[in-house]
């Protein structure tokens, strides 16, 4: 089964509406500008870190362009959770939408 490719607009939509935005970048990424209110799991200790989150509440896996958020959103969608989804095009996209960062101003690198 695939997971569901969402657009920022959508994923910051469902983030208004209760989804968790989890940014699976490593910690020198995620310390130099991620999505605000989004909370940090390495995609390394995803595995260690996945029984933590809620598998009913709606899940979007971020990541710089997107490919390591398919891999976690993968993983969340065959332990069982409910509508995993990746952002397309990632923080990138994200950022080029103008939607909100932190720190406040923060660039993708």
């Amino acid at each position: 089964m695939s997971v569901d490719q969402i657009t920022p607009q959508e994923a910051a939509a469902a983030a208004e509406a209760g989804a968790l935005l989890v940014d699976v970048r490593e910690h020198d990424e995620w310390e130099a500008g991620h999505v605000a209110g989004a909370v940090h799991i390495p995609l390394g200790e995803l595995g260690d870190q996945l029984a933590a989150l809620d598998p009913t509440r709606r899940t979007v896996f971020v990541c710089r362009v997107g490919g390591r958020s398919d891999v976690a959103a993968g993983v969340a969608d065959r332990a069982g959770f409910a509508a995993p989804a990746n952002l397309e095009g990632g923080l990138r996209a994200w950022e080029a939408a103008g939607l909100p960062m932190e720190p406040d101003g923060a660039e993708v690198v």
